[in-house]
């Protein structure tokens, strides 16, 4: 989802250090040439130029002339960055308030370069979409957009998806074994603000959370938004 209070090349860089931080890009690797990037984001090759110097800056990207743009063997990506995924009904359990779902809207759709590439899928090729809106009996705050890969086993019934997402796919053999989370604050796009029924200004928490079971092909890719004053996020690192 794009930040447009953001410049373009801060977002594209933004998402560049996600695929190194999630591990996509791993340590040493060449990365995508500035052509192949461009084609990816779907931006000029001056807007990239300019995210990866952001990286260089960071020391998380090396320019190799002539051949190329590496991950660096020796950046840190702060561990704090990541934690253990929890589906939302778990953690509301475990702060004693009982998780609903407001409103449920599924849809099948096609995966654009960014979802794809974060799917492990090919461009075009048909993705389930699972938008969420969330919270307590009295108190909504949360909202979720899901994407995974299409598969008929999949429901495209909203009232499938009220419940856990993580429970709904243990019922499937799915087995959530590797998850990653990357956490920020931002300010709301539009759809946000407009679906949380919240101003432009009201600063938010966003997850962005990568999770597969690679023993049956599946990744999921999907976007918390939590109204900041409503929702405290816990760590433990015990």
């Amino acid at each position: 989802m794009i930040e447009k209070n953001l410049p373009l090349y801060v977002q594209i860089a933004n998402k560049m250090r996600d695929n190194i931080r999630i591990g996509k890009w791993k340590k040493g690797a060449q990365i995508p040439t500035e052509y192949q990037l461009c084609d990816i984001y779907h931006v000029s090759r001056i807007t990239i130029r300019s995210a990866i110097e952001e990286l260089v800056k960071e020391n998380l990207l090396v320019k190799k002339k002539p051949v190329g743009t590496f991950v660096t063997e020796s950046n840190q990506v702060e561990k704090d960055m990541y934690t253990v995924v929890k589906s939302f009904t778990r953690e509301m359990e475990e702060l004693g308030i009982k998780a609903e779902t407001q409103k449920v809207n599924v849809t099948k759709s096609h995966a654009d370069a960014n979802i794809a590439n974060f799917l492990n899928i090919n461009v075009g090729e048909p993705i389930v979409v699972l938008k969420r809106l969330r919270g307590s009996k009295d108190n909504t705050f949360a909202y979720f957009i899901t994407y995974f890969k299409y598969d008929k086993k999949f429901s495209l019934k909203n009232n499938d998806y009220k419940g856990s997402l993580y429970q709904y796919l243990s019922s499937l053999g799915i087995k959530i074994t590797n998850n990653q989370e990357i956490v920020e604050a931002i300010q709301p796009t539009h759809e946000v603000a407009t679906t949380l029924n919240i101003s432009k200004n009201t600063p938010v928490l966003k997850r962005t959370r990568f999770t597969n079971d690679i023993n049956n092909d599946f990744y999921e890719y999907t976007e918390c938004y939590y109204i900041g004053s409503d929702y405290r996020y816990y760590l433990d690192f015990t």
